[in-house]
């Protein structure tokens, strides 16, 4: 990758030399992040081991922009299937270090490692019995020597020009904090239908945790008899909006007609004034259990090119249908 050094424009300060810099910014953090990637060892493995063997929660600790990264890295663990928490270190230090048990392993966020609000939970984490996972900039810190297993954030300078503001060590922070959450994932077998149950309100928990009963149309299906003249059955297809009639005979689904089978028809030269419903419908038509996920039904749809999809309940009779757009 092609490092870029890091300079004020010297002209003047305009919105291109500003895309300039942005870009070399992006760059250059980038470099660092995958330096660290390399960088990555021993010590990961055995912090992946310890959080994964956790019968606690992992509560996690910064003080400023590590804190802000801290709070990320928790909401990260939480969702993908590591109980997880933030805990102010001023907080804590004044009463909330109650909200911990043995079990829990600590994560400490300092990118020198030394700073003061986060060294003064130590001692009493080593007293409760606490394992404590320290993240930090420099491996000869105070947090590096007192914690259980360091994770060094590996990164060479601030891409700040003034290199003051938490710039780099704070995204590597962060992606540091991502891989650990993905390979816990993986040592989990966590999978979609996991995610979703964390995430009940997004789109995805929706798709996952929501079946085809309660999103399915139930009223005023296009059921129409076998027999039906083709002009009546133009007319509930048209009626409906759906594009679609079912042919039924009493509870017993004998096939559909869609629009695909209305132009077949007219191509292969059928007179729509004399055939019934039953001559020109599509036999066997695709059908999913009522109690299955919507998920299922989208990738059945997609799959099979349908845009249709009928639901039928445990006797195999026709309670909804399913439309691609809803």
């Amino acid at each position: 990758m092609e490092e870029f050094e890091i300079k004020l424009p010297e002209l003047d300060r305009s919105a291109e030399d500003a895309l300039i810099l942005a870009q070399q910014t992006m760059i250059e953090q980038a470099r660092q992040v995958q330096r660290m990637a390399n960088g990555l060892g021993q010590s990961f493995i055995d912090v992946l081991n310890l959080l994964f063997n956790c019968s606690g929660r992992v509560v996690v600790s910064g003080m400023g922009k590590s804190g802000i990264i801290g709070q990320k890295i928790a909401a990260t663990l939480a969702s993908t299937g590591t109980p997880s928490f933030f805990i102010h270190p001023g907080e804590a230090f004044h009463g909330d270090l109650g909200m911990l048990r043995a079990k829990d392993v600590v994560v400490l966020i300092t990118n020198s490692g030394e700073t003061d609000e986060v060294l003064k939970l130590v001692p009493s984490l080593q007293a409760f019995g606490n394992k404590i996972v320290g993240i930090t900039g420099n491996p000869e810190s105070t947090l590096a020597r007192n914690c259980d297993i360091a994770l060094e954030i590996q990164i060479e300078k601030e891409v700040c020009p003034n290199e003051l503001a938490p710039t780099t060590s704070t995204t590597a922070t962060l992606v540091l904090g991502d891989a650990l959450a993905i390979g816990l994932m993986h040592m989990r077998d966590f999978q979609p239908q996991d995610f979703a149950k964390f995430h009940p309100g997004g789109s995805l928990g929706r798709r996952l945790l929501t079946r085809v009963k309660d999103v399915m149309h139930k009223d005023n299906l296009p059921f129409i008899p076998k027999n039906d003249p083709m002009q009546h059955a133009i007319m509930v297809m048209t009626k409906s909006q759906h594009g679609i009639a079912i042919v039924v005979d009493g509870d017993k689904l004998l096939g559909v007609i869609t629009d695909g089978d209305l132009r077949r028809a007219l191509v292969s030269g059928e007179n729509l004034n004399t055939v019934v419903a039953q001559d020109i419908m599509s036999t066997d038509p695709i059908t999913i259990n009522e109690d299955a996920k919507v998920i299922e039904a989208e990738n059945l749809m997609r799959d099979s090119h349908i845009k249709q999809l009928l639901a039928v309940d445990g006797t195999g009779k026709v309670s909804g249908l399913l439309s691609f757009y809803q």
